[in-house]
C-alpha cells in the first residue's frame, strides 16, 4: 500500500477532507443528534505541498483502508 505525492515525494502525511451531515433536535435547552451520516471523502491533499491527489485513482486496498480508518463511506 504505497502512496506518494507526485509533486514533492511525500509518502507519509496526507490531508483527507470529509463531509459529514448531522440532524439535530432541539428540545427545551438541549441539543441532541437525531441522525448523522458517515463522512464522505471530498478531497485528498499532500500535507507537505497541498497538491491534490485523485482519491478515485488510489489502489482499492488503500482506498478501503482510508475509508475504514476515518469511518467513511
Amino acid at each position: 500500500m504505497a502512496l506518494t505525492c507526485p509533486s514533492c515525494g511525500n509518502d507519509r502525511n496526507f490531508l483527507v477532507k470529509t463531509l459529514q451531515m448531522h440532524v439535530v433536535h432541539l428540545e427545551d435547552s438541549r441539543v441532541e443528534v437525531s441522525e448523522e451520516s458517515r463522512p464522505a471523502v471530498l478531497e485528498v491533499l499532500c500535507d507537505e505541498c497541498e497538491t491534490a491527489l485523485n482519491f478515485e485513482e488510489f489502489e482499492d486496498t488503500l482506498r478501503r483502508e482510508v475509508l475504514l480508518t476515518i469511518g467513511a463511506r
